[in-house]
């Protein structure tokens, strides 16, 4: 089975950085997973922050330009800069086992998530 532990988080200025990790444990090639960071606002919908597959990354608009999510074995980073009182939020790691590059699908398996909360 897949198993996904995210570290990281906490409380931040707004302006500053945070780091997210995420250990994938998972049955085939991460190369061959959607890895992605989700998050999830109080009163609001979940959205995905950012994803990854063999290389190529997505983002979302209001992120683009400060966050940097990356893949190193089969751990997954979500580097946050800039960090504005609105990103805060449950932060979670999710992974979609995808045979092409379209990440957008219904993510299989979460990490059990992370706090993040920005205060300006």
């Amino acid at each position: 089975s897949v198993q996904l532990v995210e570290s990281g988080g906490g409380s931040v200025q707004a302006g500053g950085s945070a780091t997210l990790s995420c250990a994938a444990s998972l049955w085939a090639n991460p190369s061959d997973y959607c890895l992605a960071w989700f998050r999830q606002a109080p009163g609001k919908e979940r959205e995905k922050v950012a994803s990854i597959r063999r290389g190529n990354t997505d983002y979302h608009d209001s992120v683009k330009g400060r966050f940097t999510i990356s893949l190193d074995g089969s751990t997954v980073t979500l580097q946050m800069n800039r960090l504005k009182p609105e990103d805060t939020a449950m932060y979670y790691c999710a992974a979609l086992w995808s045979m092409s590059d379209y990440c957008g699908g219904a993510y299989m398996w979460w990490g059990q998530g992370t706090q993040v909360t920005v205060s300006s």
